[in-house]
């Protein structure tokens, strides 16, 4: 080799690595893909008609997609619209049934005035009283009204003087009602359909003698009585009682008396003041203390009163119990109290107690005649609605049982029934 021959540079060599086409077309294909997926995406965005519709049905949360509906071109005014999308289904509840009105018959107010033939119920007494002590502010009735005297009977079972009382009531029809409160132990025969007494007990509790629980039988009495809108006056009598007058001279007497008749008096001895209980003080006070028959007759007003009274009747419900008697100072004291003025301070039933003791005399089968009735009848001069008069009792008492047909047989003779 020539020594002035010049030598080529040295160029490194390069060794390219031969890539499948396979895989080549798998990368293209690839690069494409994320490009028109994040094409969509950005598109997508941009778009308003997908929805999203979130329902709760039965407490559970259903999270759906709406169908996509594609873009259409404008339309003209004058081409209609179309339909909206449908929604996404929802839980729908069946359109409520009108309850349908009985077209038998409408009620309207004789309906709610018309007595019960049977006036059993289940109200307690709480209710019963709360009830009874309704009273209408509109004094003007809307509706003709024939005013009725409230006939009350405290028995120990049944009436035994029934058949007296029923030629009393008869031809009568209208101006009257009948309640009984007897013992709910009694389960004697019930009255025939055709007596004025069928169907005319009223739900009744256990009774004593001298007890506060005669008050509240007295009070469930006039209670139910009171339900009765018609009914304007109420008399309170026993199964020894009898009626001394025909039933127009007792209903004329009652209905037309401006005052109640509720016995009150000032007793000061052992069985008057001697009974006051220091501890009903000071609600009421040794003063306010009288002493009276239980046998009362009372107009509406203080029925009402009676019924409703929460302030002065359990003084005596806790205190005056036993040998207080409260069945002969609860209503001569509370009456005296708060409507002395609307008081006649008399009683209207003929007792006798010359015998003496704890009880009136009894008048048997033997002791009836003529003149003792007249005698109970008249005799002395009271005084009604500010005027003498000599018709001082309209009731009296103490029949037995065993009297019945005597007073049947001379009753006629002078109480003048069906007059």
């Amino acid at each position: 080799m020539m020594k002035n021959q010049k030598q080529s540079p040295i160029v490194p060599s390069v060794n390219f690595v031969k890539v499948p086409l396979q895989y080549v077309n798998l990368l293209a294909f690839l690069l494409f893909f994320a490009i028109g997926l994040t094409a969509g995406i950005l598109l997508s965005l941009q778009l308003n008609n997908i929805t999203f519709n979130f329902q709760v049905n039965n407490g559970h949360s259903l999270f759906s997609l709406s169908t996509f509906q594609p873009l259409s071109p404008p339309q003209s005014s004058s081409s209609p619209r179309p339909p909206p999308p449908p929604l996404a289904k929802k839980t729908t509840f069946p359109p409520l049934q009108p309850v349908p009105r009985s077209t038998k018959h409408k009620k309207g107010l004789e309906d709610f005035l018309e007595p019960q033939e049977i006036i059993m119920h289940e109200m307690n007494d709480e209710e019963l009283l709360w009830r009874a002590s309704m009273s209408p502010k509109i004094q003007e009735f809307p509706f003709e009204r024939v005013p009725k005297v409230a006939f009350m009977f405290l028995t120990k079972g049944k009436v035994t003087l029934a058949p007296l009382w029923e030629k009393f009531f008869e031809g009568n029809e209208g101006l009257y009602s009948i309640y009984v409160h007897s013992n709910p132990s009694y389960n004697g025969s019930l009255e025939p359909h055709e007596s004025v007494f069928h169907g005319r007990r009223i739900p009744s509790q256990e009774v004593a003698w001298g007890q506060v629980n005669m008050i509240e039988a007295e009070r469930r009495l006039l209670a139910n009585a009171l339900i009765d809108i018609s009914n304007q006056r109420f008399v309170l009598l026993s199964e020894a009682c009898i009626p001394l007058f025909n039933f127009s001279t007792v209903y004329n007497y009652l209905i037309n008396s401006k005052k109640s008749f509720v016995e009150a008096y000032d007793l000061a001895n052992s069985v008057g003041r001697g009974r006051y209980k220091q501890r009903m003080q000071p609600l009421i006070e040794l003063r306010d203390w009288r002493k009276g028959s239980q046998w009362f007759e009372m107009d509406r007003d203080l029925a009402l009163e009676v019924v409703s009274d929460r302030q002065y009747f359990p003084v005596f419900q806790q205190y005056c119990n036993g040998s207080c008697y409260s069945d002969e100072h609860y209503l001569p004291t509370f009456v005296n109290m708060k409507f002395g003025e609307k008081n006649s301070r008399r009683g209207l039933t003929y007792v006798d107690w010359s015998k003496g003791g704890p009880h009136p005399m009894s008048f048997d089968k033997d002791k009836i005649s003529v003149e003792l009735l007249e005698k109970m009848r008249g005799g002395r001069n009271c005084e009604y609605n500010g005027k003498k008069t000599n018709i001082c009792f309209l009731f009296a008492r103490k029949f037995p049982p065993q009297a019945l047909e005597r007073l049947l047989t001379i009753a006629p003779k002078v109480m003048q029934f069906n007059k």
